[in-house]
């Protein structure tokens, strides 16, 4: 693992392999840099791949602070850039990997972005009277709430119930006889100091980006799975009618991670997109 210093002091984890130009791949919530691993191998040979740990995952102790936010795993991308000296390098984010980014250009434009993924993930995941592109299409304050306070009580059941809970029924089945891939989860989640990500996740509920969707000038693909667990394919159209240079594309059998259903499928859209001006 390579490390460098966030502007406040922060050491931060990450992964460097490959030569080329640059692709950034920034993770889910409460994952790490070794969920990209079937992508490497197709990508590594023409790009330089930088697949950070998010503060406060990864299994690396926090010493400056407890309570980070999407703002700080923002700035951290912004710190990145400027410790490996990128420019024009294409970002691709997965669920609280795609907000972080969205995040980072709100704060930071698109000046140093030459392309951009979106893998499965809505600007605004709580959803009320006007907004129903959130999480399940009905996760409101109140619903919203109720996971803060479960997050509180048991963090890794609560997590693997808002995975298995929503609108993919073969989670919910696997979940409901405790498969041994749920076991699995179960135990790495129980791996990890819940403080830091349930602040995370309390700065990920309270955002709205739908208005940084304008502010996307670089060429844009859109991954989404058919069977997310989380959104549906209006969240996707959303997307692709309020960006600029976006193309959707949508995985018939993928849930939440299109990426790991079909790493061929995903990397060579990915390569496309790179082509793209």
């Amino acid at each position: 693992m390579n490390t460098f210093t966030a502007d406040d002091g922060e050491q931060l984890h990450l992964s460097v392999s490959g030569s080329g130009s640059p692709i950034l791949f920034l993770h889910g919530w409460t994952s790490s840099h070794t969920v990209w691993r079937p992508l490497l191998e197709a990508l590594s040979p023409q790009h330089r791949i930088f697949r950070p740990d998010a503060r406060g995952h990864g299994g690396h102790p926090l010493s400056i602070t407890q309570s980070p936010d999407v703002a700080r795993l923002a700035r951290d991308v912004e710190n990145l850039l400027d410790h490996f000296q990128l420019d024009k390098v294409a970002v691709v984010g997965h669920s609280m990997g795609a907000l972080t980014l969205w995040q980072y250009i709100r704060d930071h434009g698109c000046d140093r972005l030459s392309h951009i993924c979106i893998i499965d993930q809505s600007p605004k995941l709580v959803t009320d009277a006007t907004w129903a592109n959130g999480i399940y299409g009905d996760f409101d304050a109140a619903r919203s709430q109720g996971l803060l306070n479960d997050l509180e009580e048991d963090f890794a059941e609560a997590v693997l119930r808002l995975i298995a809970h929503g609108l993919n029924t073969r989670s919910r089945e696997t979940y409901d006889r405790n498969s041994s891939g749920w076991q699995e989860s179960r135990k790495n989640l129980q791996k990890l100091d819940p403080q830091p990500q349930i602040s995370i996740w309390k700065s990920l509920v309270a955002a709205d980006y739908r208005d940084v969707m304008p502010l996307i000038n670089v060429p844009t693909l859109l991954s989404f799975g058919a069977q997310s667990n989380f959104y549906t394919a209006a969240t996707a159209h959303y997307l692709l009618n309020h960006i600029a240079n976006a193309k959707l594309s949508c995985y018939e059998t993928a849930d939440h991670c299109p990426q790991l259903i079909d790493p061929p499928r995903f990397t060579a859209e990915l390569v496309e997109l790179l082509a793209a001006r």
